[in-house]
Protein backbone atom coordinates (compact mmCIF):
# COMPACT_ATOMS: atom_id res chain seq x y z
CA UNK A 1 0.00 0.00 0.00
CA UNK A 2 1.04 4.02 -0.90
CA UNK A 3 0.38 6.72 0.77
CA UNK A 4 -1.68 8.75 -1.66
CA UNK A 5 -3.62 12.02 -0.76
CA UNK A 6 -7.05 13.38 -1.47
CA UNK A 7 -7.29 17.32 -1.88
CA UNK A 8 -10.75 19.37 -1.52
CA UNK A 9 -10.70 23.06 -2.07
CA UNK A 10 -13.87 23.77 0.05
CA UNK A 11 -15.12 26.81 1.56
CA UNK A 12 -16.73 26.28 4.85
CA UNK A 13 -16.58 27.09 8.55
CA UNK A 14 -15.87 24.78 11.38
CA UNK A 15 -18.69 22.41 10.75
CA UNK A 16 -18.57 21.77 7.03
CA UNK A 17 -15.04 21.32 7.43
CA UNK A 18 -16.04 18.58 10.55
CA UNK A 19 -18.89 16.90 7.80
CA UNK A 20 -16.07 16.87 5.43
CA UNK A 21 -13.93 14.94 6.95
CA UNK A 22 -16.57 12.26 8.12
CA UNK A 23 -18.03 12.43 4.50
CA UNK A 24 -14.13 10.78 4.26
CA UNK A 25 -13.94 8.60 7.12
CA UNK A 26 -16.94 7.27 6.35
CA UNK A 27 -15.91 6.49 2.83
CA UNK A 28 -12.00 5.23 3.49
CA UNK A 29 -13.46 2.69 6.56
CA UNK A 30 -14.98 0.59 4.58
CA UNK A 31 -12.57 -0.38 2.04
CA UNK A 32 -10.00 -0.41 4.72
CA UNK A 33 -8.31 2.71 3.74
CA UNK A 34 -6.24 3.67 6.70
CA UNK A 35 -6.23 7.82 6.81
CA UNK A 36 -2.81 8.60 8.30
CA UNK A 37 -2.52 12.05 8.17
CA UNK A 38 -5.06 15.29 7.68
CA UNK A 39 -4.25 18.99 7.02
CA UNK A 40 -6.36 22.08 6.74
CA UNK A 41 -4.14 24.33 4.18
CA UNK A 42 -4.68 28.03 3.74
CA UNK A 43 -1.66 28.80 1.95
CA UNK A 44 -0.27 26.23 -1.01
CA UNK A 45 3.69 25.01 -0.08
CA UNK A 46 6.27 26.91 -0.61
CA UNK A 47 4.95 30.58 -0.61
CA UNK A 48 2.32 29.80 -2.87
CA UNK A 49 -0.72 31.99 -3.45
CA UNK A 50 -3.28 31.76 -0.60
CA UNK A 51 -6.00 29.26 -0.79
CA UNK A 52 -8.66 32.54 -0.94
CA UNK A 53 -7.03 33.18 -4.29
CA UNK A 54 -7.21 29.88 -5.63
CA UNK A 55 -10.60 29.22 -4.38
CA UNK A 56 -11.98 32.68 -4.38
CA UNK A 57 -14.61 31.49 -7.10
CA UNK A 58 -16.32 28.94 -4.28
CA UNK A 59 -17.57 32.37 -2.04
CA UNK A 60 -18.95 32.98 -5.23
CA UNK A 61 -20.88 30.34 -5.68
CA UNK A 62 -21.93 30.68 -2.23
CA UNK A 63 -23.01 34.26 -2.50
CA UNK A 64 -24.78 32.62 -5.75
CA UNK A 65 -26.44 29.30 -3.85
CA UNK A 66 -27.55 31.20 -0.67
CA UNK A 67 -28.48 34.62 -1.59
CA UNK A 68 -30.40 35.25 1.36
CA UNK A 69 -28.17 34.06 3.96
CA UNK A 70 -24.85 35.21 5.25
CA UNK A 71 -21.56 33.33 4.49
CA UNK A 72 -20.83 33.83 8.37
CA UNK A 73 -17.37 32.07 9.10
CA UNK A 74 -16.51 30.52 5.81
CA UNK A 75 -13.35 30.47 4.14
CA UNK A 76 -11.67 29.32 1.43
CA UNK A 77 -9.16 26.01 2.70
CA UNK A 78 -7.71 23.32 1.29
CA UNK A 79 -8.82 19.49 3.04
CA UNK A 80 -5.49 17.24 2.50
CA UNK A 81 -6.00 14.19 3.86
CA UNK A 82 -3.66 11.14 3.38
CA UNK A 83 -4.37 7.49 2.82
CA UNK A 84 -2.52 4.09 3.09
CA UNK A 85 -4.27 2.40 0.29
CA UNK A 86 -4.07 0.92 -3.40
CA UNK A 87 -4.79 3.23 -6.44
CA UNK A 88 -8.32 1.46 -7.02
CA UNK A 89 -9.12 2.34 -3.50
CA UNK A 90 -8.24 5.48 -3.70
CA UNK A 91 -10.15 6.69 -6.96
CA UNK A 92 -13.09 4.44 -5.27
CA UNK A 93 -13.26 6.97 -1.74
CA UNK A 94 -12.56 10.13 -3.81
CA UNK A 95 -15.71 9.33 -5.94
CA UNK A 96 -17.50 8.31 -3.15
CA UNK A 97 -16.67 11.60 -1.09
CA UNK A 98 -17.49 13.89 -4.33
CA UNK A 99 -20.78 12.20 -4.88
CA UNK A 100 -21.90 12.69 -1.27
CA UNK A 101 -20.58 16.23 -0.87
CA UNK A 102 -23.36 17.63 -3.57
CA UNK A 103 -25.46 14.88 -5.06
CA UNK A 104 -26.47 15.30 -8.09
CA UNK A 105 -29.81 15.03 -9.26
CA UNK A 106 -32.54 15.75 -11.92
CA UNK A 107 -34.41 18.85 -9.29
CA UNK A 108 -32.14 21.97 -8.62
CA UNK A 109 -30.05 22.19 -5.79
CA UNK A 110 -27.22 23.81 -3.92
CA UNK A 111 -24.04 22.06 -2.33
CA UNK A 112 -23.74 22.35 1.42
CA UNK A 113 -20.08 23.33 1.18
CA UNK A 114 -19.62 24.57 -2.11
CA UNK A 115 -16.37 22.59 -3.38
CA UNK A 116 -13.40 21.68 -5.56
CA UNK A 117 -11.65 18.35 -5.95
CA UNK A 118 -7.68 18.52 -7.13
Amino acid sequence: MRTRELRFGLYADEQGLAWVRRLVEDAAGPRSARIIGETVARTHPGGGPSTADVYDFLAEQWAVEHPDQSSGARQPVELRVRLACSLRTWRAVRKTVIRTLCPEGTAPHACRVPWMAS
